[in-house]
């Protein structure tokens, strides 16, 4: 289980840092205007290197989830260990209550 969590954490530590080393689509939009019209929406090329690492690191990071997921499912732990011992509610207190003072009939 150790072993997943430490591969799970390395996957996604690496997969963020795969992301962002790569260049955005409309990262040559720029230099687009100067000729090379077919760069703008990206190219329609073989995969580059970035793009299948990025990919092989997704499906890794899939995988551990889902184990990390069934085998924390099967454990069915819970957040709490011991659930603490029903208390009585608290005894009424007798405090004498006063009658309502009657209400003064209006003149006529």
């Amino acid at each position: 289980m150790t072993v997943i969590v430490v591969v799970h954490v390395l996957v996604c530590v690496a997969l963020i840092l795969i992301v962002l080393l790569q260049a955005g689509k409309g990262a040559e939009m720029g230099a687009a205007f100067g000729g090379a019209s077919q760069t703008i929406f990206g190219s329609a090329g073989a995969m580059g290197f970035l793009s299948k690492l990025t990919t092989f690191a997704a499906v890794i990071f899939m995988i551990t989830s889902l184990l990390l997921t069934f085998s924390s499912a099967r454990k069915g732990s819970t957040i709490m260990k011991e659930r603490p011992a029903p208390t009585a509610p608290a005894a009424p207190s007798q405090v004498p209550v006063e009658p309502p003072a009657p209400v003064p009939e209006p003149k006529k």
